[in-house]
């Protein structure tokens, strides 16, 4: 795995106000951070895309259609953070060319076995299992999956959320997407159901949590959006909203943890009490 936050700021020497900037724009990997310009931190990102990443996936498992597999990455690095299945990714093919689902779960796995991707399973938190074909893809390393896309799709808030789902797994939690069912009335005055999403569950031998994360809440609208699933669920667990904005951690008047993202990265305390 990358560096992690708390380990990346220990070496990182550029100037400390750009810090965060350049660890979800360029990753953790420890040359890439020691590279002492951000055009050099790039270089060496599209080089070790190409020529170790691509490279020794490409020579381990044969693949001939090295265009589709070029593809497929480019696919789930602009989908990072949005549920996806391999029908979902099919259609999503630019190429005129066709790419079966078997071909493309297989290239999935090539991918993961080489470190390159993880993904995030949909978990029913009421019904305490794992559900659907449905699941998210993360970069192991943000910066890799900034290079695929020329750094041209650096939206924090999906970069923020595999941040977070990185160093869940650095601390020993399986992660999922959870899902909570809401029970609401329709324009035509009927009652129906829909789920909401928690961006993680987070579930260790000694503890769970539930994860929103969010680059800000200053918008009342944005608040009630992001605590409303929590408020459908009845156990527990601690429920904690992540944000990119500077803010003092604290629980608020709904018993919710909010606290800064470089917080929630650097001091492990905040949310393991």
């Amino acid at each position: 795995m990358p560096l992690t936050w708390a380990e990346y700021i220990e070496v990182y020497q550029g100037d400390p106000s750009k810090a965060w900037e350049d660890y979800y724009t360029y990753g953790g990997l420890p040359q890439v951070v020691l590279a002492p310009t951000r055009e050099g931190k790039a270089d060496i990102l599209t080089e070790l895309y190409e020529l170790v990443y691509i490279k020794d996936i490409v020579e381990r498992n044969n693949i001939k259609d090295t265009e589709s597999l070029s593809e497929l990455i480019s696919v789930l690095a602009s989908q990072t953070g949005s549920l996806t299945n391999t029908e979902k990714i099919a259609n999503t093919f630019t190429s005129i060319k066709k790419i079966s689902n078997g071909t493309i779960n297989s290239y999935i796995k090539y991918l993961e076995d080489a470190f390159l991707i993880k993904k995030a399973e949909r978990y029913d938190i009421k019904g305490k299992k794992h559900i659907g074909a449905l699941r998210k893809y993360y970069f192991e390393d943000v910066g890799l999956r900034n290079a695929k896309l020329g750094f041209r799709e650096t939206e924090v808030n999906h970069i923020m959320e595999a941040i977070v789902f990185n160093e869940l797994r650095y601390r020993g939690y399986s992660v999922s997407v959870g899902i909570v069912e809401m029970n609401y009335t329709n324009e035509k005055g009927t009652r129906a159901k829909k789920q909401l999403e928690v961006d993680f569950y987070a579930k260790r031998h000694d503890r769970s949590f539930y994860i929103q994360c969010t680059l800000s809440l200053k918008d009342a609208g944005k608040r009630a959006q992001e605590e409303r699933p929590f408020m459908l669920i009845k156990d527990s667990f601690r429920k904690i909203i992540i944000v990119e904005d500077d803010v003092i951690a604290h629980n608020d008047e709904n018993g919710i943890f909010i606290v800064s993202i470089r917080d929630f990265l650097s001091r492990k305390e905040l949310v393991e009490i």
